[in-house]
């Protein structure tokens, strides 16, 4: 028996109502352990759901003990769905703490 529930379908929000203008570069911040292979595993995610991502782009910055790294990438965000999923599949990566 897992601890972690299901995360619950978002509502639908019509894109009248949006926040967010699609196409657009919306940043998104990743921590971690600052280990070996985390900001390629961040940058092997991102690439999934942007075909376009450029890992140059790519900025770190490890906490004040170094135990841990943030990783901020920026993605073509196309639609609420394709976030959605992008922002599921980093949350639930093993080498991920937070999304943010």
């Amino acid at each position: 028996m897992s601890n972690r529930s299901e995360p619950r379908p978002l509502p639908e929000i019509p894109p009248e109502q949006s926040l967010i203008e699609y196409p657009s570069a919306f940043p998104i911040k990743v921590m971690g352990l600052h280990v070996e292979g985390f900001v390629e595993a961040v940058v092997a995610v991102a690439a999934q759901f942007d075909p376009g991502f450029d890992a140059g782009l790519v900025e770190t910055r490890p906490s004040s003990g170094g135990k841990y790294l943030g990783v901020t990438i920026t993605v073509t965000a196309t639609s609420r769905e394709q976030l959605d999923e992008l922002y599921r599949t980093l949350s639930t990566h093993p080498m991920v703490k937070v999304v943010l």
